[in-house]
C-alpha cells in the first residue's frame, strides 16, 4: 500500500510525502535467560524511503490492536513510553486480553510528515496480517502524530493522546474518532492548556483527564494512566 500526504502549505517545491511497504522481516526477541516466544517479536517494514523498526507482542486470532510511538526525541524511550514504561506494560498485558501490540521507532524522529508516514506504514502492516480495529497512542510530538494519522486510516477506531503539542492538531475537529487526552497539570515542557485546547475542538466521543501536579513524564500517577489508557483500549479494540 502507498500513503501520500499533503506537503506543508508555501512549499514551492514540496517534496514527494509517499511511503510503500517493499518488505516484512520479523523474528522472536531476544530476551534474558528465555526460549523465544513466537508471540513477541521484532519487526522490520522495509519501505521506500527506509526501515521502520518495531516491537511486535501478537495474540492470535483477535482483530484488535494498539499502536504506539513517542515524542520528537525518539531514542530509548520510544517503546517502554511515559508514566513508568506505560507501553511496554500494556505490551506485556493486552494480548492476553484480546489485544495484539505495536511500538515502533521511528525512521527520522522529530519530522512530523515522516512520522504520519511511519504510523500509516504500521497500520498498514497490521491491517495486512488481520487487524482491523486499531487504537493508537502517542506522547507529546507523538500525541499529534496519532491524531493526523487517525485522520486518514480508516482501521483506527481510536486515539490517545498523552501529553500532546498542538502542532498538527488544527484538524482533530475531522478525525471524528474516540479521543482520550491525559496531561499533567504541572507540565513544563508542554502547558496542559494544549490538550483543553484539542479537547474543545475534538468531536464526541471525547475524554480529558488532567493528572494533579503531572509533569510532561506523568511520572507522578503512572497507575492512572495506565488504568486510563487500558481501559479505553479494550472498549475500541477488544475482543467482540
Amino acid at each position: 500500500m502507498t500513503f501520500r500526504l499533503t506537503p506543508p502549505a508555501g512549499d514551492s517545491e514540496p517534496e514527494d510525502l509517499t511511503l510503500s511497504i517493499t518488505g516484512v522481516q520479523a523474528r522472536p526477541r531476544e530476551e534474558s535467560g528465555a526460549p523465544p516466544d513466537p508471540s513477541r517479536l521484532e519487526v522490520k517494514l522495509g519501505t521506500t524511503r527506509g526501515e521502520i523498526s518495531a516491537l511486535l507482542d501478537v495474540c492470535e486470532g483477535q482483530t484488535g490492536a494498539l499502536i504506539t510511538c513517542s515524542g520528537a526525541m525518539g531514542g530509548e524511550h520510544e517503546t517502554r513510553g511515559p508514566a513508568d514504561s506505560v507501553y511496554r506494560r500494556l505490551a506485556e498485558q493486552l494480548p492476553g486480553e484480546g489485544v495484539s501490540t505495536l511500538r515502533i521507532h521511528y525512521r527520522h524522529a522529530g519530522e512530523f510528515e515522516e512520522c504520519v508516514l511511519d504510523l500509516l506504514g504500521a497500520c498498514s502492516f497490521l491491517s495486512g496480517v488481520g487487524a482491523e480495529r486499531i487504537v493508537l497512542a502517542g506522547h507529546s510530538f507523538g500525541g499529534a502524530v496519532v491524531i493526523k494519522t487517525a485522520q486518514i486510516m480508516p482501521q483506527v477506531r481510536a486515539v490517545i493522546s498523552l501529553s500532546p503539542q498542538l502542532f498538527g492538531t488544527r484538524q482533530v475537529d475531522e478525525m471524528a474518532k474516540p479521543l482520550l487526552l491525559i496531561h499533567g497539570t504541572a507540565d513544563g515542557i508542554l502547558h496542559h492548556m494544549a490538550s483543553e485546547d484539542i479537547y474543545e475542538r475534538a468531536q464526541e466521543p471525547k475524554k480529558l483527564v488532567l493528572i494533579p501536579d503531572g509533569g510532561h513524564g506523568l511520572a507522578e500517577d503512572p497507575e492512572t494512566v495506565l488504568s486510563e489508557m487500558h481501559d479505553f483500549v479494550i472498549e475500541h479494540a477488544g475482543p467482540v
